[in-house]
């Protein structure tokens, strides 16, 4: 088709969208570039939402909205009333009888254009009886709270959740490790404090959208923008009961995840509509402000810490009482309750522990998995609460980390040994960056300077059979097409992907093809592109797929040869003989394969490697001790350090320097390795410095970037240094593992640790902001 001009013009609900002047001139209507993809027959999604945060829901009347000209379909929970869920099945994809929270889904409208779509919401009448709301999940674990979810313990769950009917808890992981107890009156020092971690959006550029269309025999087709196809297609061909071979998910470039495009959030809506008009897809885009109160939020948490040391600062004694604010359906957010659970003595030696952390049900948006998983709110009460111990016994920082952290062979306390890790040198390094001990001067008279460090240890969150799968096709030209089914969020994870298929074939990389995009009916399986697992457990995959197609190569040459597979191999897409020291281009056979002596047939064919990598040997945990062998498959640990000034006069925080180092095991490709770090501090700065959802009786008071900053280019400090150690992983690939959520995870803690070191002050609750520095300072007697 030939363009001949195209220019901006207001789109549907003001959107700037594309028109195409040609199709205009040819039909006479305006067409929209979704025209062009989908078809003329491209219907558009609006939600009707709940205005209220609990309540009876007791009529939907949609017949004013199916009588609005324009308008194909309408749909609420009496249509579709199953439950679904990753990790606990609470939550329907329109609500039955029961609002839990301001913009739930109630209604769903398919029409022509989105104008009419949002027209006909006004016309849908709802009745609703409010009931007693929770916003608070401290108060709403207590006997007598209003109970959001009576039907709790109908609720399907692995064995590893545990929830508690007739309550708002949704999951209870407990630890108890030696006698915490008996252990206080040997403290020399003790801490105890609540720490208040405020809920966050992820704010994708992108917002979530999905195309949906089922045909004439029931087969759906969703184009998501995702992180996760397969488990998307699990999930959604049990809740609308289609085969799952029938359900197809073709992830198309992800704009931004950071979790909050995993599992399944608005990608019901669309496949909703569209079985109920089938041959027509539907289009349904999330608004900026739909984001930030509709969608997956990064669970608030109240954190209740009590810890203490001996005299030389060995820690003896931690109890830690957490309660998570899952929000209205806590499907996935009792995952992260979990991983707070079994890692919440931080990266530390701690012989004896008593942990609570508790998922609880409240009237707010839906918590859900956000870059660190729990490990960011957990770091920033626990690495506060061991600053200030270093301080009650006089005791230097970044020694008393050194004195504490765990080591390989120490038992975690879970009861799981832990493998080798390199969180010392870590230490060392991020302390050495920015001269640790060493007192700097201010730049200007009315600032103060101060530094800050902290560490952190976080676990790939998941199921204890979580699997990967890959493909690695040969082709004639020399190339070859490695399939994976997992999704590239940014991260870089087809690059690495290349690297270790080329590595283990003896290819060039520039040879190396990763098939994209991710189509559940055609990529390998993958469980979710989540947990900084993929580099770990596809990369072992492709690893094992390329030694699949490698050994393939090597017998069928060796058989044309007679000679020994041993005495051959590969290098740089050429077979070679140490032996004879014959040599022959791969892509002169692995499709057309090799002739025999005297003209006799042919031997070979298409050289295809399949690899599959699922780990074994994670075990149980008892659900009142959370003992047993091995919790995790591993830890990745680092450290950060920062040095920080504060004006006085304004309360503006400014980093002059930030330090981070992780023990990556092996790092694949240290361009990228260094890319997650630089950008997972400036994420934890963000999160330290600005964000926070104001939350006023379930009512999100600033759903838009008016009001909820996010850090900038112009907020990052001049000097980052991105440091790694490798301490490889024994089922690593190449000794690899993952780095790309965990540094985000310390740097709330070493911000706070050095406002502290700067004012004499202590905030421990973020954001932190340059008006509650200030106010804080004023407070203190430091500003008049």
């Amino acid at each position: 088709m030939v363009v001949a001009r195209k220019e901006k013009t207001a789109g549907p609900v003001g959107q700037s969208v594309l028109r195409n002047d040609v199709l205009e001139k040819a039909t006479g209507a305006a067409v929209y570039t979704d025209d062009i993809q989908f078809g003329p027959g491209l219907l558009f999604a609006r939600v009707k939402r709940s205005p209220v945060p609990h309540g009876i829901l007791k009529k939907v009347d949609v017949s004013k909205a199916l009588a609005l000209p324009g308008v194909k379909c309408v749909v609420t929970g009496k249509d579709y009333p199953d439950l679904m869920g990753l990790y606990l099945k609470d939550r329907a994809t329109f609500a039955v009888d029961r609002v839990r929270f301001i913009g739930e889904p109630v209604a769903a409208v398919a029409a022509v254009t989105e104008e009419i779509a949002e027209a006909a919401l006004d016309l849908i009448e709802l009745e609703i009886e409010e009931l007693p709301a929770v916003f608070d999940p401290e108060l709403g674990a207590q006997k007598g709270a209003p109970l959001l979810h009576p039907d709790l313990e109908n609720y399907v769950h692995p064995n590893f959740i545990f929830p508690e009917p007739g309550t708002n808890i949704s999951n209870h992981f407990k630890i108890r490790r030696g006698d915490v107890e008996a252990a206080w009156p040997k403290c020399a020092a003790i801490v105890e404090t609540k720490v208040r971690v405020p809920h966050i959006q992820h704010v994708p550029i992108e917002t979530h959208v999905a195309v949906a269309l089922a045909d004439d025999k029931g087969k759906v087709t969703l184009w998501s923008s995702t992180q996760s196809p397969f488990a998307q297609r699990a999930m959604l061909a049990k809740t609308f009961h289609v085969p799952e071979s029938d359900m197809r998910v073709i992830a198309t470039y992800v704009g931004g995840g950071f979790g909050c495009k995993a599992g399944v959030t608005m990608e019901a809506i669309p496949i909703a509509l569209a079985l109920k008009v089938k041959g027509h897809p539907v289009k349904f885009r999330l608004t900026r402000e739909e984001e930030f109160y509709t969608n997956f939020v990064r669970q608030g948490l109240i954190l209740n810490l009590k810890v203490g040391c001996d005299k030389d600062g060995n820690l003896l004694a931690m109890e830690n009482t957490m309660y998570w604010d899952g929000g209205a359906y806590t499907e996935y957010g009792v995952n992260v309750t979990r991983a707070g659970g079994y890692s919440s003595t931080g990266p530390f030696d701690i012989p004896n522990v008593k942990t609570d952390s508790i998922c609880v049900y409240t009237n707010h948006p839906s918590g859900g998995p956000y870059r660190g998983f729990g490990m960011s709110e957990l770091h920033t009460g626990l690495l506060q609460v061991m600053d200030m111990l270093a301080e009650k016994i006089g005791m230097d920082k970044v020694e008393f980390l050194k004195k504490n952290v765990i080591q390989g062979g120490d038992t975690v306390a879970t009861g799981m040994t832990m493998h080798e890790t390199g969180i010392k040198e870590c230490v060392d390094k991020v302390a050495a960056a920015i001269d640790w001990g060493k007192k700097e001067a201010p730049t200007a008279p009315n600032k103060l300077r101060g530094k800050g460090i902290a560490v952190m240890w976080k676990a790939p969150a998941m199921p204890p059979n979580a699997g990967s799968s890959a493909i690695v096709k040969m082709n004639s030209d020399g190339t070859l097409d490695v399939s994976i089914g997992g999704q590239e969020i940014g991260q870089g994870t087809f690059t690495a992907m290349a690297q270790i298929a080329a590595q283990t074939l003896g290819m060039p990389y520039d040879a190396v093809r990763v098939s994209g995009p991710i189509d559940t009916k055609y990529s390998p399986y993958e469980w979710q592109t989540v947990a900084s697992r993929l580099t770990w457990s596809m990369g072992n995959a492709v690893r094992l797929a390329a030694q699949d197609a490698r050994q393939k190569i090597l017998n069928l040459v060796a058989e044309a040869w007679k000679e020994d597979p041993k005495d051959l191999d590969i290098q740089d897409g050429v077979v070679i003989s140490y032996k004879s020291e014959e040599s022959i281009p791969v892509k002169d056979f692995v499709v057309y394969g090799l002739p025999k002596e005297n003209d006799q047939g042919w031997i070979g064919g298409p050289i295809v490697g399949t690899g599959s990598f699922m780990p074994t040997y994670v075990t149980g945990l008892d659900p009142e001790t959370g003992q047993g062998p091995r919790a995790v498959v591993h830890y990745t640990t680092g450290a950060q350090a920062v040095d920080i000034e504060i004006d006085k006069e304004t309360g503006r925080l400014e980093v002059l320097r930030a330090a981070a180092a992780f023990d990556v095991g092996k790092a694949i490709n240290p361009d990228l390795v260094a890319g997650q770090i630089e950008g997972g501090f400036v994420q934890g700065m963000s999160s330290a410095m600005f964000e926070g959802a104001m939350l006023e009786n379930g009512v999100w008071r600033n759903p838009s970037f008016v009001d909820y900053r996010i850090a900038t280019t112009m907020d990052v400090p001049p000097k980052i240094d991105a440091m790694f150690v490798e301490t490889a992983q024994d089922d690593g690939p190449y000794g690899a593992r993952g780095v790309g959520e965990h540094p985000m995870v310390p740097t709330i803690a070493a911000l706070a640790n050095a406002i502290k070191d700067a004012t004499g002050v202590r905030i421990t609750n973020p954001p932190f902001s340059a008006e509650k520095i200030y106010l804080a300072l004023v407070d203190a007697g430091i500003v008049k």
